[in-house]
């Protein structure tokens, strides 16, 4: 009999993210904890809190928008359906509805003070859609590919980046202004010395997910300049802008706003809005030399990747995010910052319940610990400096046995680069998360206080502190 197993010996398996597999080992390690009797404590998801993605208010606005949709086409009884209803059903093409992306461009434009062109809007599937679609352009050469990150790194790109066999990552380390641009300058040299071609610097510069730090504006200009005098682009994932905790929410721009011939800006409504829609879009104002001597827009060949990789988006799902975008009798909002608002009540509260109940278990031992004050996102970046300590799959999962806390270790957000140079990078470091609890309201605020003090009472125990 003939195997019906495909031969394919130079299809390379993908490792499981360090995320992934903490999700995988969840179920039997609660089922521990509660044979022990041990409380069930997470500070590990990074999902979206359920309190402030209930979809109540999300459809109240969206029938509201559509109400108003259906009057301005002037519907009457006699009609079966409005036309922008039929068309939420049917094919749509890859650019989607033009009305979202119109919404958007004003809106968006207005927060981060610049002009946003509709028509260089491409929808994608939230900022991981994004991150796929930039890949495969620069892919589909057939070049050997540099992709050049920050150690440590969001853990869905080094998954879809090394996807590509042809592919390869050379990281930059950070501190707590962001990426260090000489490090930029001296990966991108290296990289190209190797004979590899260096589309982008990708980063999430502000909440970064994991490290817990937003870049400063002076280091994203100095990030800016190497970009430009070596000739790459800045691949910029925001899903965290607006989930920002500083007085001046404004102050420190993004790198679209201030170049956006030298970025590509991801954005995703998964923590402005709902999650589960998954909208997202890729903006840039960027041109590239293309085959032929021709002058391409970089708008072009997303729009090209997206319509062969998607071809038809949910038309449906972005008319109802255009819904964020209008108040209530239809006239488009002015900012986004008041949605935004409504999100970060919850938000600011947990990070202050976990940044306080940090500094009141662990305050006298900041010589053994140290932790990053996120200005945004959803992270702080926990670090332990005790010998006896390594901070791996084995002690996280020990966490949870032994003390029913769930956090996530560091090392499998640093890119293979860096752990070869650096073997330690990220053992001594574990993700604290803030942003997700499995109650509301004062349940969440006792709950998440709880945590906290589980996990520091967790980190004297284990370093000998009590």
């Amino acid at each position: 009999m003939t195997s019906s197993t495909l031969n394919l010996p130079g299809l390379r398996t993908q490792p499981a993210s360090v995320t992934r597999k903490m999700a995988a080992a969840l179920p039997k390690l609660r089922e521990i904890a509660a044979q022990k009797g041990l409380k069930f404590h997470h500070l590990g998801a990074g999902y979206p809190h359920p309190e402030v993605t209930n979809p109540k208010s999300f459809i109240e606005r969206t029938d509201r928008w559509f109400e108003h949709l259906a009057k301005r086409e002037g519907l009457n009884d006699a009609q079966e359906l409005p036309e922008f209803l039929r068309d939420a059903y049917a094919y749509t093409d890859t650019m989607g509805p033009v009305g979202p992306r119109e919404s958007f461009a004003s809106v968006y434009g207005n927060d981060w003070g610049l002009q946003i062109d509709a028509g260089r809007l491409i929808p994608t599937i939230g900022a991981t859609g994004g991150i796929s679609l930039l890949c495969s352009i620069f892919e589909r050469i057939g070049a050997e590919i540099a992709y050049i990150t920050d150690a440590p790194t969001y853990a869905g790109f080094l998954a879809r980046a090394t996807l590509n066999q042809r592919a390869s990552i050379y990281s930059i380390p950070m501190d707590r202004e962001g990426g260090d641009p000489d490090a930029l300058r001296n990966q991108i040299r290296a990289a190209r010395a190797d004979g590899k071609l260096v589309p982008f610097y990708y980063s999430v510069p502000d909440g970064h997910n994991p490290a817990g730090l937003s870049f400063s504006e002076r280091r994203k200009q100095e990030l800016l300049r190497v970009a430009e005098e070596e000739n790459i682009l800045i691949a910029e994932d925001a899903p965290y802008l607006y989930i920002n905790y500083n007085a001046d929410r404004k102050a420190n721009r993004p790198f679209f706003a201030i170049d956006p011939k030298r970025t590509i800006h991801l954005f995703t409504g998964s923590k402005i809005g709902l999650p589960g829609p998954r909208i997202g879009f890729a903006y840039s104002e960027a041109t590239v030399h293309v085959e032929n001597g021709r002058t391409a827009s970089l708008t072009e060949l997303l729009l090209s990747e997206s319509s062969g990789a998607i071809l038809f988006h949910n038309p449906l799902s972005l008319l109802s995010f255009e819904a964020l975008l209008r108040n209530d009798d239809g006239t488009i909002r002015d900012s986004l910052w008041p949605l935004a608002d409504e999100k970060l009540k919850v938000y600011r509260e947990n990070r202050e319940i976990v940044l306080s109940g940090l500094a009141k278990g662990l305050g006298d031992y900041r010589s053994n610990f140290d932790w990053t004050q996120p200005e945004a996102g959803f992270f702080s970046a926990f670090t332990i400096n005790h010998p006896g300590i390594r901070v791996d799959d084995t002690f996280t999962n020990g966490l949870v046995e032994k003390y029913g806390v769930v956090v996530v270790p560091m090392y499998g957000f640093y890119p293979d680069d860096f752990l070869r140079r650096s073997p330690t990078a990220g053992f001594d470091q574990l993700r604290l998360s803030f942003c997700f609890t499995e109650s509301a309201g004062d349940v969440r605020r006792h709950d998440l206080r709880e945590a906290v003090s589980a996990f520091t009472q967790a980190m004297l125990s284990e370093c000998g502190l009590t």
